[in-house]
């Protein structure tokens, strides 16, 4: 929710590139971490694998989006702060499969 209020803000000339590039990327990792949660326990890593990757990248682009100050600097360590804890969360629950 915060990052869709986020995207709202952006100048127009980066709200079609680069938040677009966000916003499609957090659809993924929601449709990843889904998807992780009703498969099987065998089929789980890998998915989340991926949805940790996606999640890296995301934060590389939303600190892009504040280097450009297509983002302020409020809003990038609140962003940055739900990135974190939903990194922290994702990791949790690879470690508990492993």
């Amino acid at each position: 929710m915060l990052l869709y209020q986020s995207l709202k803000l952006f100048p127009k000339k980066d709200r079609f590139t680069l938040g677009q590039k966000i916003d499609n990327l957090a659809l993924i990792i929601f449709e990843q971490v889904f998807a992780a949660g009703t498969t099987t326990p065998d089929r789980k890593l890998p998915i989340l694998e991926k949805s940790i990757a996606s999640l890296d990248l995301l934060k590389i682009l939303v600190r892009l989006a504040k280097d450009i100050q297509a983002l302020d600097n409020k809003k990038y360590l609140q962003l940055e702060q739900a990135l974190q804890e939903i990194g922290r969360m994702l990791g949790g629950w690879r470690k508990s499969l492993k």
